[in-house]
């Protein structure tokens, strides 16, 4: 049998280059989430997480002038780094879009252009990076809710006290634009202390402040509000899925800026037609819940029917599940709700050898969660 060598492999690649890749993301992108979808909706409101990461890319000068390494007073170190901004569909963990480039760039800067994908039937989950007034800003002006952690440096004023223990305040801009003045924004802050244990006994608490653009305490309790924030997880297990399942942790192989590009579009189109798979699932079996499906199991499967071929004849009528569905079915996650068991470590080749030691290597189970929500002003 015939077998394409691989430079021939490679130079196809080069003709195709990334935009046809790229195109193809596109098309499958979006969200799939139905009404009925549990853990994608909030009082009627689809919820969204816009979260980074960053993935290691060739140490190669064709990449290098695009992708720069990091740099001490002295010496270079670690690979050059890619960062990747996605807006993920909570609960199905959809890609709804992503933009990437080098990490020279913020995550804001990434998470802007994904602004596109956002409506009036969105609420947006972030972290306290994204808390800046122009980003909040913008967000309101596609017409889409907010619901994010606020940083420490911020001292928000206790405007208007509301009944469930939150307020009212203004987050203002930093600078001042003629004509308009100092920008400023009505947020609702909610202050809750977590609590988080681990089976070793160690045990953390810290004030976290929420701020949200939904106003109506009654109509939006900050309970509920918190409990809603935790979803923003999803996004942390969508690039799991795409760095740790579908790239095995392997640094990306492309040696040159388009095969870069190409390839990361690639990886994307992959998940997200996995994802779809999954969503095929949920609506052929009413009452199953998308985090039951196990990505490992789409991932082998779809190779299954590519390198080895099997299944590809089906005997019968097709139908909407099909083989790789079949086989998900069979392999489904435990309904109980499944706990971090990854604890955080020190990166890989970092330059503050200070911390060597200090991080845990082995997992840890988190036992706690929210431990009480403390209402603005209470004893």
């Amino acid at each position: 049998m015939a077998r394409p060598c691989a430079s021939s492999l490679s130079r196809a690649r080069r003709r195709l280059g990334s935009a046809p890749l790229r195109r193809l993301f596109e098309i499958l992108a979006g969200p799939v989430a139905a009404r009925t979808q549990a853990g994608s909706f909030y009082r009627g409101l689809r919820a969204v997480a816009a979260d980074g990461t960053t993935l290691s890319i060739p140490d190669e000068e064709a990449v290098t002038w695009r992708f720069p390494k990091h740099g001490g007073q002295v010496l270079e170190f670690g690979y050059p780094l890619l960062r990747l901004v996605a807006l993920v569909e909570c609960g199905t963990r959809a890609l709804l879009g992503a933009a990437f480039g080098p990490d020279t760039t913020g995550e804001l800067g990434y998470a802007r252009r994904l602004l596109s994908h956002l409506d009036t039937s969105m609420v947006l989950l972030a972290d306290a990076y994204y808390d800046a007034y122009d980003f909040l800003e913008a967000v309101t002006g596609t017409g889409a809710s907010f619901l994010l952690r606020s940083t420490r440096k911020r001292r928000p004023t206790v405007r208007h006290p509301l009944p469930d223990g939150s307020y009212l305040t203004t987050v203002c801009a930093g600078r001042y634009q003629a004509g308009r003045g100092y920008g400023r924004l009505e947020v609702r802050i909610i202050e809750a202390l977590m609590t988080i244990e681990l089976a070793d006994g160690t045990r953390r608490t810290e004030l976290w402040r929420l701020m949200t653009s939904l106003l109506d305490a009654q109509s939006y309790p900050a309970h509920e509000l918190i409990a809603l924030y935790h979803r923003r997880w999803q996004a942390e297990t969508c690039y799991f899925s795409l760095k740790s399942t579908i790239l095995d942790g392997r640094v990306l192989r492309s040696r040159t800026v388009p095969g870069i590009e190409q390839e990361v579009y690639a990886l994307l189109t992959v998940y997200q037609a996995l994802v779809r798979t999954a969503d095929d699932l949920v609506t052929d079996q009413p009452g199953l819940s998308a985090e039951r499906v196990s990505m490992i199991v789409l991932l082998n499967a779809a190779a299954d029917q590519i390198v080895a071929a099997h299944g590809i004849a089906p005997d019968g009528p097709v139908d909407l599940v099909g083989a790789i569905g079949r086989a998900a079915l069979a392999g489904l996650l435990p309904k109980s709700r499944r706990r971090r068991l990854k604890a955080r470590v020190r990166k890989r080749n970092s330059k503050y050898t200070f911390t060597t030691g200090k991080h845990p290597r082995s997992r840890r189970r988190n036992r706690g969660g929210l431990d009480r929500h403390q209402a603005y002003g209470e004893a």
